[in-house]
């Protein structure tokens, strides 16, 4: 139990301040005698403070064996002193019975407290006092009742709220790793084509070819500025990835790199539910082969439910385990995709993405 949630049982407990003093003077100006006055005192006051305290433990354990233990402590204690004063002190035991009925599991509660009322109707029934105080264990057992479902009510709000924490935490996870996914899909090709056109741009410069470097270099422009674009609104998460931009900004940053680029001139084939997983997977495909595969020609085919990327490169490292092809399986996994990448048996590199169950 949270340990918060046991705040309403210290108001509960100023009731103790109310019956204990005056059952302890009561106690004190009796005829018995000295020792038994002082002895019945300090149990009446060990199960008063008892009882007081014990919330700060209780509500703060989450193992059913100590609350248990406890439980079980203050319910001999109290026993002791109903038994010593008489059945007509029965209705001490109403504190430990609650404590018990709210605190323990339903079926150990209404054990524990069913075994206590039976010992008490037991007891009233052999010293013949069950017509005069039988009331009190009927009060008893309403109680226990009452905090039993009190009881079972709490245990469901905690696991409601911790199964809601729960949630929060996963949301916030998967809010992170969308980010992450997105911002590495967007800045990877986005700078990869911008290094690629710049260093054009500077070849044609040295080449003392101006003209043909500023328009790169104007093209370098719009990339940087559609690069921040899409960050703000990926922050956002109001991004969406058109497949047919893909596959036009794929055909360009493949010019820039001096790599032939074999295109499909259409994506009208592809099933319009996973235009923009694809365009993702696109991305990532063509940036590898940018980055790593050394390549001098790159084909894209797409069919309605898959697309496959090939290069005719050296065929290792690119498309290797990471962070991108990673963030694609997460992405298709939803869909029931799969994304499979390796080198080919003749050279090169193939990527191939495919969604083998119905959307």
């Amino acid at each position: 139990m949270r340990r918060g949630s046991g705040k309403w049982f210290w108001f509960a407990a100023l009731f103790v301040l109310l019956y204990i003093p005056a059952l302890t003077y009561d106690v004190i100006v009796s005829d018995r005698s000295i020792l038994a006055r002082v002895v019945l005192t300090v149990l009446i006051v060990a199960y008063g403070v008892g009882w007081t305290i014990a919330p700060r433990w209780l509500w703060g354990s989450d193992s059913e064996n100590v609350n248990t233990a406890i439980c079980l402590a203050l319910l001999v204690l109290g026993l002791v002193v109903v038994y010593w004063l008489g059945m007509s002190s029965a209705g001490l035991m109403v504190y430990i019975v609650s404590t018990i009925a709210v605190v323990l599991t339903p079926w150990r509660a209404i054990a524990i407290n069913g075994t206590v009322l039976a010992a008490l109707a037991g007891t009233m029934y052999l010293q013949h006092d069950l017509a005069i105080d039988g009331g009190q264990l009927g009060t008893l057992f309403s109680i226990s009742l009452g905090m039993l479902a009190m009881g079972r009510m709490m245990r469901a709000n905690r696991a409601l709220s911790l199964a809601q924490d729960e949630i929060a935490a996963l949301a916030r996870t998967e809010e992170r790793n969308r980010l992450a996914r997105d911002l590495h899909d967007i800045l990877g090709h986005s700078l990869t084509t911008i290094t690629l056109k710049t260093g054009v741009a500077r070849r044609l410069l040295e080449s003392d070819e101006p003209d043909r470097a500023l328009a790169e270099i104007r093209e370098v422009e719009g990339l940087t500025r559609q690069a921040l674009s899409d960050v703000r609104t990926t922050v956002s998460g109001y991004r969406e990835v058109s497949l047919s931009a893909e596959v036009v900004g794929a055909r360009a940053a493949l010019r820039a790199g001096g790599i032939e680029a074999d295109l499909p001139h259409a994506v009208d084939n592809v099933r319009p539910e996973l235009q923009g997983v694809f365009g993702y997977v696109l991305r990532e495909a063509v940036t590898n082969v940018l980055r790593h595969a050394a390549a001098t020609r790159c084909s894209v085919r797409l069919g309605d439910t898959w697309l496959e990327v090939q290069d005719n490169g050296r065929g290792a490292g690119v498309g290797e385990p990471g962070t991108g092809l990673q963030g694609l399986a997460e992405r298709l996994a939803p869909l029931g995709g799969t994304v499979l990448a390796g080198p080919l048996d003749g050279g090169g590199y193939r990527l191939r993405a495919e969604v083998l169950e119905a959307v």
